[in-house]
């Protein structure tokens, strides 16, 4: 078969991706989980804060609570002296408020008394006795004071709809008694190896075969992008084979990953059979990019398919182009932007124009510079992104890049 009837339209990849995302309609279904098990969670609903926080105003330092006017002009030379006429206790309500030329014993994260404005710190004192201190330095109004609702008012936005939550994020809903969220549902993502030649992890291969890779490396950055991985096995190129756990995987997930293997035939059957499962079918089959040129999109009745070339780098890097952005999608989860770093390129790199080149790399500092060291090899050496810490582009009209480049390093997941 020829590749003009194999590869029948492609695409530049950001081309290929809004061809696809056209057809995703995702419905984002939504369940209430503990705010102690959603980190790494998208929110389904925006978040309002339901009580000002903090609901009442405390100290940041150990000192004493004062009305800041009577420690105007203090000076080491010339000290204020204030008289001490209780302590607030940690955990309760000031029994006692400051009056003019008066101090209370407060400790940090305490609550001030009512007439207090300010909060003289400890280090900045010297206890006279039982009943009086010199204060060396003024403080202003509201000096060394978290007020009521410094942090988040009471009806204001906390979190947004779509946001990934983070440690900080759990400790700040746990703050305002948020111990319940809305959440999105994890998308369950079905993944198919296929080929004679491939075999389960645990087994020794014999000659001509290998082990499974890709299921397991496509499940994890299913994982790490937000969805729940089904590894459906192994599928011999046999087409009904193929015919029933595409079927079953539609039945079972919300996107369909396809790892195809890397012959002609086997590609030929898996664009057969993806498009038989429905309409409007492939709309993308193949992608001017390498490594992952063979890489097939479709919508079939809803159900977004991904068909990846069998070579794990292909595999890898086309899953993160295109699948990593559906989960995304299907968890109504806000674009997400790449972690990037720029590095000088370390050599030549030559390129064929009207492709867009992936090219791994690992990272070097030299005399405080950035370098890309390119890890060159075919897209069936999977060893080759073990060794890299990231890839950058060569764009789709370039003969390359010369040494010295500035490049834009995309880091791996």
């Amino acid at each position: 078969m020829n590749e003009s009837k194999e590869l029948f339209n492609v695409l530049p990849p950001e081309e290929a991706w809004e061809t696809f995302r056209a057809h995703l309609h995702p419905h984002v279904r939504v369940e209430h989980i503990a705010t102690e098990d959603a980190l790494d969670r998208v929110l389904a609903q925006d978040l309002i804060a339901p009580h000002d926080l903090p609901m009442f105003r405390r100290s940041t330092v150990d000192g004493y609570a004062v009305v800041a006017e009577d420690t105007f002009g203090a000076s080491p030379g010339l000290p204020a002296y204030l008289t001490i006429v209780g302590e607030v206790p940690m955990g309760r309500a000031p029994d006692v408020d400051v009056g003019v030329g008066e101090a209370v014993i407060v400790h940090t994260g305490g609550m001030l008394p009512e007439s207090a404005d300010a909060v003289v710190m400890l280090e900045n004192t010297h206890r006279v006795d039982e009943e009086g201190i010199e204060v060396f330095h003024p403080v202003a109004p509201g000096e060394n004071v978290i007020q009521i609702g410094e942090d988040i008012r009471r009806g204001d936005p906390v979190l947004p709809r779509g946001h990934r939550l983070r440690p900080q994020d759990i400790g700040g809903l746990m703050a305002l008694g948020l111990t319940t969220i809305p959440v999105a549902v994890r998308p369950r993502v079905a993944i198919i190896s296929t080929g004679d030649e491939v075999i389960p992890p645990e087994r020794t291969p014999e000659m001509g075969q290998v082990r499974d890779i890709n299921a397991y490396t496509l499940s994890a950055l299913t994982q790490r992008a937000g969805g729940i991985p089904r590894r459906l096995g192994i599928i011999p190129d046999r087409r009904e084979a193929l015919r029933e756990a595409l079927r079953r995987a539609k039945e079972e997930a919300d996107i369909i990953v396809l790892s195809a293997g890397s012959s002609v035939s086997a590609r030929d059957m898996s664009a057969a059979e993806i498009q038989a499962l429905g309409q409007p079918g492939i709309l993308v089959h193949g992608v001017s990019q390498r490594p992952g040129k063979p890489t097939i999109l479709a919508v079939c009745d809803g159900t977004p398919v991904i068909g990846l070339p069998g070579n794990p780098v292909s595999a890898m890097v086309n899953f993160i182009l295109f699948g990593v952005p559906t989960i995304h999608l299907w968890l109504g989860a806000r674009e997400r932007r790449p972690c990037t770093v720029e590095a000088k390129l370390a050599r030549n790199i030559a390129s064929i124009p009207g492709r867009v080149d992936w090219i791994q790399v690992r990272l070097e500092e030299r005399e405080g510079e950035l370098w890309a060291v390119p890890v060159l090899g075919k897209s069936n050496l999977i060893y080759t992104l073990i060794r890299s810490d990231g890839m950058f582009q060569i764009p789709l009209n370039s003969n390359g890049l010369p040494e010295g480049t500035r490049v834009t390093v995309y880091l791996h997941p």
